[in-house]
């Protein structure tokens, strides 16, 4: 069994919390959170402790991994600390919204040797995963566009927005993570634009909520993405790979299959699901699977800490690309 300390009981530390209980190879030994109160609900309804502090956790010698789901500002800290502990780190992206803290942590963390997971779950969603294998197989000859599509149901309270980063590293960074996973190679340059479409304020913290950014691989492979804060229909999620020899495409998941024909609407299906903890619930629980799988088998998780610095860099270049106007060539050294 693997036993983990979770830091962080919020909407997304709750979810976690609840498959981590659920593993068949793992259990919440303990949660901590600022908000007592908070940490106190998730580990009772899951038969854990609350620790009375990180240290506390991380000093605890039954606890093998730490999942951090706190606030984004927390995980530079959280990383370290459990690094130096000896414990295997799952934590959410990003690593954190400056790039030179996050340089700090790798030179930190340098020669720890425990396993450290980023939280990009759309790598484990099976359909976005069906069209990275039809790329890498050749099924669709090599690869000349790829189109991704992620579009959220509503604005977040701009107190949250206000923190965020924008929406680069705040929202698209799941897509510059899922196009290099994709691609299987780094974008070399990025172009970027962006409105404010939906709430004049973001113009007033220098943010856009509607965005799109175009990716050059060393290949000559394109990638447009497109984001959206706002799509009145639900959480709108798509991939789409074109290549010499054919396409293949993820869809939209829905609550059902089921389609009607009526007087009133014709091939009308149902709605959307409402938004990602719905849409990526089984991509969390694989996300886990493989966690899980590596600290018992010792092994190296596929999407680690330079996948969440990387996609921190392209970030980093879309918003220089927004503000200049111009095409940006990335570097990751």
């Amino acid at each position: 069994m693997v036993r983990f300390a979770l830091f962080g009981a919020g909407r997304i530390g709750a979810m976690h919390a609840a498959n981590i209980a659920a593993h068949p190879r793992a259990a919440l030994h303990c949660v901590y959170d600022v908000n007592a109160a908070a940490a106190r609900k998730v580990a009772e309804a899951h038969g854990a402790q609350v620790a009375s502090s990180v240290a506390t956790a991380l000093a605890d010698p039954a606890v093998d991994a730490v999942m951090i789901a706190s606030s984004t500002d927390t995980h530079v800290d959280l990383i370290t600390a459990a690094a130096k502990a000896g414990k295997a780190i799952l934590c959410e992206k990003p690593i954190d919204l400056d790039i030179r803290r996050v340089e700090q942590c790798r030179r930190d963390i340098a020669g720890t040797n425990v396993p450290i997971q980023l939280g990009f779950n759309r790598r484990y969603d099976p359909s976005h995963r069906a069209v990275r294998e039809a790329v890498a197989g050749g099924e669709i000859g090599a690869l000349h566009l790829m189109v991704i599509t992620s579009r959220d149901p509503g604005l977040a309270p701009m107190e949250y927005l206000k923190v965020s980063g924008g929406i680069f590293r705040d929202m698209m960074i799941h897509d510059f993570d899922l196009a290099r996973f994709i691609l299987g190679e780094d974008p070399a340059e990025v172009f970027a634009t962006g409105s404010v479409l939906i709430e004049p304020a973001l113009a007033g913290i220098g943010d856009v909520d509607t965005a799109m950014v175009v990716l050059k691989a060393p290949s000559g492979a394109l990638v447009h993405i497109n984001n959206s804060r706002q799509a009145v229909y639900g959480y709108d999620q798509r991939v789409e790979a074109f290549g010499a020899r054919g396409m293949v495409q993820s869809e939209n998941w829905r609550g059902s299959s089921l389609r009607r024909w009526t007087a009133h609407a014709t091939d009308a299906q149902e709605p959307l699901l409402h938004f990602f903890i719905q849409r990526y619930a089984q991509a969390y629980l694989d996300e886990l699977n493989e966690f899980v799988a590596c600290v018992a088998d010792r092994k190296t998780p596929s999407v680690g800490f330079e996948d969440g610095r990387r996609a921190l860099i392209i970030a980093d270049a879309a918003w220089e690309s927004l503000r200049s106007g111009r095409a940006v060539r990335i570097s990751y050294d």
